[in-house]
């Protein structure tokens, strides 16, 4: 035991020095690092832009074609203008429709506001405006081998508001030959029509009619029914009606006859030009002992202003006519025509 206790004494009676508390080494200042991004790869150049690759130009001559098209206010000729320009410089065709989309943005806001200012005229208008109608006057007279005196009156008018449009139609066509009333054909009409929209409507009508010579001194008519109009817009307007109607017939030589029957009509206008116009009306009755129609085809061109010359041609069907008379009669004529 006593080696390990020298070597513990040893141990405890070190030197001083040893036994002196040791300063401590105080911490290293913080160090800051910094880590910056790669540099950025240098941007391809960019080479001038060839004179090839530029949009195409259009024309100056082309654009003053077309601006003046568009001036004309004539959709048709900017219509055929454009197809022409765009066909003749297909590179420029994106410029081209830009021109024309811009008219007819103007185009339909110019409708769109005529509409506007028309419904609200209307809406403040009395009965007895914005009637338009026309007066036709025709007359012959011939003497020597054959005195003969014919006179022809027409009269129509139409006023087409918000929810109704009203029709006035009427004729007198008289004439006669050697002392002989060779004809004698009178004709009124009122049809007042309801729009359920733009092209379906309600019609009701009130006729009178006077023809001798087909058969009867009066026949008055009283119906309704329904009518499309397959067309209303463009060059071309057609209206379809049918319906049932009451029919009174007072006939020269048969009794008196009144019933039901079945009514069908069509009603077509072409605007061949501004000046020429192309109309034909036609209507058909059904009855159980009777059938009737008639048919006018006209072809109306302007002379001056609101002057116009009209040619046509009238068609008419009776089946119950006397005997000794024909069925169908015709008549061509040309008058004159001033519209209002």
């Amino acid at each position: 035991m006593t080696p390990l206790i020298l070597i513990a004494a040893q141990v405890l009676t070190l030197p001083p020095e040893l036994l002196e508390p040791v300063t401590p080494v105080p911490p290293p200042a913080p160090v800051l690092v910094f880590f910056l991004p790669p540099p950025p790869e240098p941007l391809p150049l960019l080479e001038p832009r060839r004179p090839e690759d530029a949009p195409p130009v259009l024309p100056e001559q082309i654009r003053a074609v077309v601006n003046a098209a568009v001036s004309s206010g004539d959709p048709a000729a900017v219509a055929a203008v454009v197809k022409f320009a765009k066909t003749t410089n297909p590179e420029t065709a994106v410029q081209i429709d830009r021109i024309n989309e811009a008219y007819l943005a103007r185009v339909a806001a110019r409708k769109a506001r005529e509409a506007r200012e028309k419904r609200d005229a209307l809406m403040l208008a009395g009965p007895l405006d914005y009637w338009k109608g026309s007066i036709e006057l025709g007359a012959s007279r011939s003497t020597g081998n054959t005195d003969a005196l014919g006179v022809y009156v027409g009269a129509a008018a139409n006023r087409d508001g918000i929810d109704w449009r009203h029709k006035l139609t009427g004729r007198v066509d008289y004439q006669r030959t050697d002392g002989v009333t060779s004809t004698e054909r009178f004709n009124a009409a009122y049809q007042p029509n309801y729009k359920i929209n733009e092209q379906l409507y309600i019609y009701g009508i009130a006729q009178y009619e006077r023809d001798r010579l087909l058969g009867y001194t009066t026949r008055l008519t009283a119906g309704g029914g329904i009518g499309y109009s397959v067309f209303r817009t463009g060059p071309i307007k057609l209206d379809l009606e049918g319906g049932p109607a009451l029919r009174r017939t007072d006939y020269v030589e048969l009794p008196e006859e009144s019933g039901l029957a079945g009514r069908g009509s069509a009603n077509l206008t072409w605007n061949v030009t501004p000046k020429l116009v192309l109309t034909q009306n036609a209507s058909v009755y059904l009855e159980p002992d009777n059938r009737s129609a008639t048919s006018s085809t006209a072809l109306d061109t302007t002379i001056i202003g609101s002057l116009k010359a009209r040619f046509s041609y009238n068609v008419q069907y009776e089946r119950a006519a006397p005997t000794r008379n024909r069925s169908v009669d015709t008549l061509g004529r040309a008058t004159l025509v001033y519209g209002f």
